[in-house]
């Protein structure tokens, strides 16, 4: 039996071992908590429980070896570096894997001020998480590298679905920035997110890299506008920039200023993905009813 080991088996990862148990996977998963742990192996999964926090913690089985890893987890708060994907790399020398695939974010790239990155473009990015994101993808290539594992690199766009819309942001009236103002954005359906990584499990070869986004980007205002149309809520009030920066936390600011076009062509030619939710309209209206 194929093996797959989701390392951070949260609102993606599940809908991944779904996939992959229907594709004839045999799959682990290492969460954090005894609870989420139990409720995954009460699904027919394998489960593990620690911190990647903590490297003294890390327990892998040897099964590792020949399989594939799947890593969900961010970086921790803070720093430069991913300490996590540290940790884990440390501990996973034991027992390389076959396959790495990782899951990135498009906050690696240099700011374009609107312009379109492809999986070429440059890497030199001005927020910190942006910058461990980067030290987690030079990690799983240095471990690749030393242990002949392949690497595949996701680079994932904002992240949208049932039980993520921004409902906390549009029911306190947090305000937006100006529509004229407000650059592209982008994002992928969750649903769509777990088919690209099941595909990238199957057939991403040792170092490629793939943009993911559904391809139809839109500013972040017109998405907010479009949530709160679909649940039904007020639509949020709108600020200048220059009011954003007094009255915007940093981490919504720094999404709401930097702005690119982020280019999926790469993703649906190889991986042979195709998108259940292309635009955003699509996926929100699917997001609502399956709430």
């Amino acid at each position: 039996m194929k093996k797959l080991f989701i390392i951070g088996c949260g609102y993606i990862g599940r809908r991944v071992a779904r996939l992959a148990r229907d594709a004839g996977y045999g799959t682990t998963c290492l969460v954090r908590s005894a609870e989420h742990g139990e409720a995954l192996e009460q699904s027919g999964f394998g489960t593990m429980v620690a911190t990647l926090d903590d490297p003294a913690g890390i327990r892998l089985p040897d099964a590792t070896a020949g399989g594939v890893v799947l890593y969900c987890v961010p970086p921790p708060g803070g720093g430069l570096f991913d300490t996590r994907a540290r940790n884990f790399c440390a501990t996973l020398a034991a027992s390389p894997p076959a396959k790495i695939v990782y899951l990135g974010a498009t906050s690696v790239y240099s700011e374009t001020n609107g312009g379109v990155v492809t999986e070429s473009s440059p890497t030199a990015p001005a927020s910190a998480m942006g910058k461990r994101r980067l030290d987690a993808e030079a990690t799983f290539r240095a471990f690749g590298a030393a242990h002949g594992t392949a690497v595949v690199i996701l680079r994932i766009s904002g992240i949208y679905g049932p039980g993520r819309l921004p409902l906390m942001q549009i029911s306190q009236g947090q305000p937006l920035l100006k529509e004229e103002e407000s650059g592209p954005s982008n994002r992928i359906h969750a649903d769509d997110l777990a088919q690209v990584c099941l595909a990238a499990v199957e057939k991403g070869e040792n170092g490629a890299i793939f943009n993911v986004s559904d391809g139809h980007p839109t500013s972040m205002t017109s998405y907010f506008n479009a949530a709160a149309d679909a649940l039904g809520m007020p639509r949020q009030p709108q600020v200048t920039l220059d009011e954003a920066r007094q009255v915007m936390s940093p981490l919504m600011f720094s999404y709401v200023s930097e702005s690119r076009v982020v280019d999926n062509s790469l993703l649906l030619k190889k991986l042979g993905v195709r998108l259940r939710y292309p635009t955003m309209d699509q996926g929100l209206v699917a997001s609502v009813e399956a709430a």
